[in-house]
């Protein structure tokens, strides 16, 4: 039996071995034989060695992909918008979830840098100083999701502007005194710029901030449960609940019913993320729509320039953002 292979397929289809291979690696080949070389491939069954394409092209046509948790809707989002514009490149992708664990970032950080990947997509939540010592080691590209980082190309939403709208919103003419469930305060984005916005709205407003009526949860429905739960028992009073995802928001939306408030009657509330629930809880929830999917779509862009064009430019890209008024505010 005779092992097809690059040499082969140039005799049977009547062509040099170099212009089979510029065939391969998607160079300058006429139409014409473009067509024989493809018809002897298809007939042949032949499919050429991923080893013997890295070692003529030095890429693997991998793309790794850091994300902070594979069930968040957000991320899914981002991921699909990625995925799709890179496959139209050639490209696949391989995941890996860090489970919201700023160690694993390292971690996965060091393994696609030590593991043959064109280029790494960081869905980022945090940038310790360890973070930032070790990506400016990295040798390839790196574009950075859902976080600003100063010197590297990053798509990330304006968080700080939507907080501060949808407070707006969520306070409107009459409410006084504001809850916050926030998340961890080292996340530049969900954490830091929301809870920013928030104070400021609150101040232009003649709103006093009260660090009594502050939580800090984890990314779930039930520690917005259980932080709504401390909020209310120590403060009936609350008439307005900031909350920075709509997981959170949803959670403290099933203790408030529980424990009789009435939803926007009683307190509105506010959500970031416009998940599909957020438009199927009743009330329906006041939230801030991302732009998620085009941010992946944007990030793989740029990441796939910078692998086949050696584009070293900088490109920040601040997405926009929608407020979905609905039914849990007035």
């Amino acid at each position: 039996m005779i092992k097809i292979n690059i040499n082969e397929i140039a005799k049977l289809a009547g062509v040099s071995r170099a212009t089979v291979s510029r065939y391969l690696n998607d160079g300058y080949v006429s139409e014409e034989k473009r067509q024989i070389i493809a018809k002897v491939i298809e007939e042949t069954g032949y499919t050429p060695s991923a080893q013997a394409r890295v070692l003529r092209t030095k890429k693997t046509k991998l793309i790794g992909v850091i994300i902070p948790k594979i069930d968040s809707q957000a991320v899914s989002r981002e991921v699909l918008g990625i995925n799709e514009t890179l496959s139209k490149s050639g490209y696949q992708i391989i995941l890996a979830d860090t489970f919201n664990d700023e160690h694993k970032e390292l971690e996965y950080l060091k393994i696609f840098q030590n593991n043959q990947v064109d280029g790494i997509i960081l869905i980022a939540t945090v940038f310790t100083n360890q973070h930032k010592k070790l990506l400016k080691k990295l040798n390839i590209p790196v574009v950075i999701v859902g976080q600003y980082l100063k010197g590297y190309s990053c798509i990330y939403n304006d968080d700080y502007n939507a907080a501060k709208d949808i407070t707006k919103v969520l306070i409107g003419k009459d409410r006084k005194k504001t809850g916050y469930i926030g998340v961890n305060p080292n996340d530049e984005a969900a954490g830091k710029a929301r809870y920013q916005g928030y104070i400021d709205a609150l101040k232009e407003n003649s709103i006093e901030a009260d660090e009594e009526l502050m939580k800090i949860a984890k990314f779930s429905l039930d520690d917005g449960y259980l932080k709504a739960k401390e909020l209310i028992e120590k403060n009936p009073d609350i008439d307005s609940l900031f909350c920075a995802t709509d997981n959170i928001a949803i959670g403290a939306m099933q203790y408030l019913k529980e424990c009789g408030k009435k939803i926007p009657e009683d307190i509105s509330i506010v959500g970031f993320g416009h998940t599909n629930i957020s438009k199927l809880v009743d009330p329906k929830l006041t939230t801030v729509h991302f732009h998620y999917k085009t941010s992946g779509i944007e990030a793989a862009n740029i990441i796939v320039n910078m692998i086949e064009n050696q584009d070293k430019i900088i490109r920040d890209v601040k997405m926009g953002y929608e407020i979905i008024a609905q039914e849990s505010t007035n």
